[in-house]
């Protein structure tokens, strides 16, 4: 058995759990007042400080950036209160996924972290990712190179449907303005979202949302975050880094990516044996509900995900404050 799925390991997934939900809460806290960079810098203090709480010897390998451009949950961090014989994982963070969807109340905005065996999710710089995302039934029949229509078409017979049945999620960017010219022309129907491509891939591997791929350019890690979830949920992806900024090659080379124009799948990006996923819902969203504040307490909506146990939770929470006469309501 291995280290991140052994027995102490049971307790660590509902720790991560808890990590999560810390994140979420204070980061509704300042849902809808308009200052995303104070809803990111308090999500993340919140994930940092639930962090440090956990007996394992933790590895930030996705962050908040490098060291001197983030004081708190940077690239090659240590995290937990690990001692020796705890366990040894690696860590990726995203304490507040759409934070501009969190400060103006909009839907979609989650608190995640992902981890896995030492080495077992990519070192991927903070740069662009081009990505396609599909769910278990279109897993294998994806290809980055191709044109858009012939990959719809793909994703449409892997489902049994047309390709006008077909729903594809896109970031609201000029960037791709002529991917949704082409998926258009190709008949399928969009959904345009201003942020939080993360979500929308997560949604994309699940049944009965609505939504049958998630196609364009945005972030590495949140392409290896997403990479992470699909492991779990059986989903399938091709992503390849889109260096735009001077140095960006070169910082992948010291990371050990010695081919920029490869293109990856959900196994090349979260490789780990082993691998456990939470996030929970900040603001409402396809998947999980907002964070709710009631007199007494405050309820909170999660995902937990671990891929060798093959185990997928949804999870409700009420966390009680100091009040015996709460009330709690089903």
């Amino acid at each position: 058995m291995s280290a991140v799925e052994s027995p102490s390991s049971e307790s660590l997934s509902r720790e991560f759990l808890r990590v999560s939900e810390e994140a979420a809460i204070d980061a509704a806290r300042t849902m809808g007042k308009g200052q995303r960079k104070h809803s990111d810098h308090v999500a993340v203090e919140a994930m940092r400080k639930a962090m440090d709480s956990l007996p394992m010897r933790g590895t930030v390998v996705i962050g908040e950036g490098e060291r001197d451009e983030a004081p708190m949950l940077y690239i090659g961090e240590k995290v937990g209160r690990g001692a020796a014989g705890d366990i040894e994982v690696d860590i990726a963070v995203d304490p507040l996924e759409g934070t501009n969807l969190c400060a103006t109340g909009s839907p979609g905005a989650i608190a995640v972290l992902a981890a896995s065996n030492k080495g077992g999710l990519l070192h991927a710089p903070d740069c662009y990712m081009e990505k396609i995302v599909v769910g278990p039934a279109a897993k294998d029949a994806i290809d980055l190179d191709a044109p858009v229509e012939d990959n719809l078409k793909a994703i449409a017979r892997c489902l049994g449907r047309a390709v006008r049945d077909l729903v594809v999620i896109v970031l609201d960017r000029e960037r791709h303005e002529k991917l949704i010219g082409d998926i258009r022309k190709a008949g399928a129907r969009i959904r345009l979202i201003s942020d939080g491509d993360l979500s929308a891939g997560i949604t994309a591997a699940v049944r009965r949302t609505n939504v049958h791929a998630v196609m364009g350019i945005g972030g590495a890690p949140e392409g290896v975050l997403t990479a992470a979830a699909l492991r779990c949920l059986n989903g399938g992806m091709r992503a390849r880094l889109v260096p735009t900024k001077p140095g960006q090659e070169e910082r992948m080379r010291k990371m050990g990516i010695t081919d920029p124009k490869r293109i990856y799948t959900e196994k090349d990006l979260a490789p780990g044996p082993d691998i456990l996923f939470a996030a929970t819902g900040v603001t409402d969203g396809t998947l999980m509900r907002g964070v709710r504040f009631f007199g007494g307490g405050i309820r909170t909506s999660s995902v937990l995900m671990a891929n060798r146990r093959r185990m997928i939770r949804f999870v409700d929470t009420v966390h009680l404050e100091d009040d015996h006469q709460t009330v709690i309501e089903f």
